[in-house]
């Protein structure tokens, strides 16, 4: 989309305290969108443990992709917040901001002084977001958190693979990533309420409840039914069919028949217009019923072609893709369309090729395209700039370890 409105969040300043995926990530789309995103990170302990993440390109060992890819469009300030004189900057800088965020185990942002209380006396707009693994209460809150733990603790993993196999995760970290969403959302939330009300406060979330909330349908089906999921051959849903992987004569093809038109299309298209008539697969509830004698037909018709004649022939008509590699799925034309793959300017990488804004609105086109930044890259020029400090206080502040 184009336009001249500005980003939506330019003039918000976020400060955040957050490493590997869930927060990083939330905070990237923040600084996307336009807010000023000031990454605090400690250099006795390297920063971010992202930055080391493999694999790694030897230009820049100390600068993983993993770590890019989740923190581009910040600043980043080094700053010892366990000492006295590292808290009281904390304060200074709270003091001008408008969020503080982190992602700490959730019996840290109260011991560390990132939460409302500790804050709200020197700014009482501002938002305090906790993103933990285990959330800020209860007997878990002391431990750490992570998308895999929390995938085997709500069942996903249970959920996942082929009957009789073992439990599987799923290939992308998609607690980390859902529940860095929720999180931003809250605190974009909690600024709306923060500039109606005058008054900021906590805003909690964690890697259990994301993931936990995902669990949606299914949680409905178990809480309500008794209904205990299963796993179902070839990737299928769990009550409505087809709905799953086919082998091609060459590959793999995906099909979704959620409604009835889809499945009468598809029966067309494989030139088995008698299934579509046949009352033993009149509804989604009687071809859910019959699942097995209707995959086993429609098996042996796809396997007659390649993925990609089906790919003609069905696509536009009944929801379907083909099973991509990684490799395959970034080189689909309609992402190229959408301008999802940007090309940031890297000082020792040079061209770097990422996954863009996933959100597209007026303006889209100014958004900021700045690499992640060199651990500590910006201490001296925010602390100049927000804070007012001279070079000799902050060489001081250097030479005590506080920064």
């Amino acid at each position: 989309m184009s336009g001249d409105a500005p980003l939506p969040l330019q003039g918000v300043r976020v400060l955040t305290v957050s490493s590997f995926g869930a927060g990083p990530w939330g905070t990237m789309l923040l600084g996307d969108l336009g807010a000023e995103v000031i990454k605090i990170e400690d250099r006795r302990s390297g920063g971010d443990a992202a930055r080391g993440v493999p694999p790694l390109d030897e230009r820049a060992p100390d600068d993983s992709l993993y770590f890019q890819s989740m923190n581009r469009n910040k600043r980043s300030l080094t700053l010892d917040i366990r000492s006295d004189a590292g808290r009281a900057i904390l304060r200074d800088l709270a003091r001008v901001s408008d969020a503080v965020y982190n992602n700490l185990r959730g019996d840290l942002p109260g011991a560390l002084g990132l939460d409302y209380a500790a804050l709200s006396e020197v700014n009482p707009r501002l938002v305090c977001v906790s993103c933990s693994g285990f959330g800020r209460g209860g007997e878990r809150a002391g431990e750490p958190g992570y998308d895999f733990v929390i995938q085997a603790l709500a069942g996903y993993m249970s959920l996942t693979g082929e009957p009789g196999g073992p439990p599987v995760r799923s290939g992308v970290s998609v607690v980390d990533f859902a529940t860095g969403l929720v999180s931003v959302v809250g605190l974009l939330s909690g600024l709306l309420r923060a500039r109606e009300t005058g008054r900021g406060g906590d805003v909690e979330t964690s890697l259990l409840q994301g993931g936990v909330s995902m669990l949606n349908y299914l949680a409905a089906w178990n809480l309500n039914l008794g209904v205990e999921p299963r796993r179902i051959a070839h990737s299928a849903h769990q009550s409505v069919a087809p709905v799953q992987i086919f082998a091609t004569s060459d590959g793999w093809i995906f099909v979704m028949c959620m409604k009835d038109k889809f499945f009468e299309r598809m029966c067309a298209r494989l030139g088995r217009d008698d299934l579509a008539a046949d009352p033993r697969y009149a509804s989604i509830t009687a071809r859910g019923e019959r699942r097995e004698e209707l995959v086993e037909t429609l098996a042996r018709e796809f396997a007659r072609g390649t993925t990609a004649h089906w790919l003609e022939r069905l696509r536009g008509e009944v929801p379907c893709a083909p099973v991509n590699d990684l490799t395959q799925a970034l080189s689909e034309p309609q992402l190229q369309q959408l301008g999802m793959l940007w090309e940031l300017e890297h000082p020792k990488l040079g061209s770097l090729r990422e996954v863009g804004c996933p959100i597209d609105l007026p303006g889209s086109e100014a958004m900021p395209r700045r690499p992640a930044p060199a651990l500590g890259a910006d201490t001296e020029d925010l602390l100049s700039e927000l804070l007012g400090l001279s070079a000799a206080e902050i060489e001081k502040l250097r030479t005590d370890g506080v920064i």
